[in-house]
Parts: structure tokens; sequence; C-alpha cells
């Protein structure tokens, strides 16, 4: 299986570089995966609706140069479904074994994801209704791949 996460901005606190770099190794043996850092456009801080669609456009426009015609995509998005770890572990495994072996997890910036990717997206997948921030995210969400892909393989993980 090969998992991407795409995701708006670069990662500048070592603390999150460290941690993602660390649940990679960990992957490495299981799957193939990738993090694809795609540039956030400057917006200014009191936007219009009509920045804010342009600004999201720019950002989706990158993302999806990045998603492969035949991906499976899970926007991250606060009305997406909730997942506990174990459901994300067999949507994955459902997705590798009817034949869907590569899947892109999108993260988007500060002012969300356009309606393009969201319309690419075949899964929305919430964290929950407390907004995290976009860096963070993506740790919580490669520990999260992490743990599913050891649920998967019966393989013990600390709780």
């Amino acid at each position: 299986m090969f998992i991407q996460i795409v995701g708006v901005g670069k990662l500048k606190e070592k603390y999150l570089v460290q941690g993602i770099a660390e649940y990679s190794k960990r992957l490495a043996p299981y799957v193939k995966f990738q993090v694809i850092e795609v540039p956030d456009e400057k917006a200014p801080e009191n936007m219009s609706d009509a920045e804010l669609l342009q600004v999201q456009e720019r950002e989706g426009e990158r993302i999806l140069s990045h998603i492969k015609p035949d991906a499976h995509v899970v926007a991250l998005a606060i009305d997406g479904k909730l997942w506990s770890s174990e459901e994300l572990a067999e949507h994955l495994d459902k997705l590798g074994t009817y034949g869907t072996s590569h899947v892109v997890f999108v993260i988007g910036g500060s002012v969300g994801l356009s309606p393009a990717v969201m319309s690419r997206a075949q899964s929305k997948l919430s964290f929950g209704r407390m907004t995290l921030p976009h860096q963070l995210m993506r740790l919580v969400l490669v520990e999260q791949i992490y743990r599913a892909v050891k649920i998967n393989r019966g393989e013990p993980y600390h709780k």
C-alpha cells in the first residue's frame, strides 16, 4: 500500500518534524509512505468571502497536482465522519483488499480546503469538532496511520 499525506504549508517546528520523521520510519517496514508539503497562499488577516475562496482555490490547485487519478482521497474536515482508530484501520484494510492501494490524506491550510479538493475526496474524516493547527494535525494523522497499520497486522501497540 502507498499512503501519502498532502498538506498545505511547510512545517517549521522541530518537534513536529521529528515526530513525523519517527512515525514515518516506523511505517517504512509496512507501507510506502510520503508526506508532501505544498506552499500556502499568503492571505490577509481580514479576507472577504471572494478572497477566501481565491486562496482556497490556489492552494487546492497545488494539492490536486499531487494526486494521481487512481488514488483514494480522504479529506480532513471538521464536518467529516468521526472514525475510531479501529475504523480507520478497517477503512485502510478494505481499500487495500479491494484494489485501491494508493490512499491520499489531504490536510488544508488555515483557510480550509477548496470545493474542488472536497469534491475529489471519496471520504471526509474528522478528528473532532475542535479546530487543531494543520501542522499538528499532520503528526496526529501519521501516528493514527501507524496505529491502523499495527491494528491490521494484529501487532501490539501501546494504548
